[in-house]
């Protein structure tokens, strides 16, 4: 009886080490999320950043008017996101299309055409497009 306890304590200690040991943990996705047709996607942060980039040179059309430092038709993505932040306001709001302009108001009338695009961008590649901005 004692052979056998002892067996299994040594079996069970031989099968506890292979299954805890020398396997690479996956990654845990930064987080979830539900795409336009309600399924759940789990991304991790620099698949957030590569959709964001993607939305910003594509869909989006925001590199058309906006670049990372410099002003050119629009302020920059940097200047957008300071002014955002001093002034703690919501820039998903605006370009969802459910507040003023506070970066270059003057300029409102030219991005009131990809506020349309914007509008229509689902929670996903909002926070994408955001995560992106912020990544540059």
């Amino acid at each position: 009886m004692t052979k056998i306890i002892k067996t299994s304590l040594l079996l069970l200690a031989a099968i506890s080490v292979v299954a805890c040991g020398g396997k690479d943990e996956k990654t845990q996705p930064e987080a979830v999320y539900e795409s336009e047709r309600g399924e759940v996607a789990e991304m991790t942060m620099s698949e957030k950043i590569k959709l964001g980039e993607d939305i910003f040179k594509g869909k989006g059309n925001c590199a058309s008017c906006h670049q990372t430092d410099k002003k050119i038709i629009g302020p920059s993505v940097k200047e957008i996101l300071q002014v955002y932040d001093k002034h703690n306001a919501d820039l998903v709001s605006f370009l969802r299309g459910n507040e003023e302009p506070i970066v270059d108001p003057s300029q409102f009338i030219i991005m009131q055409a990809n506020l349309e695009i914007t509008k229509k961008f689902s929670d996903l590649e909002m926070e994408a497009l955001i995560v992106y901005m912020r990544s540059l």
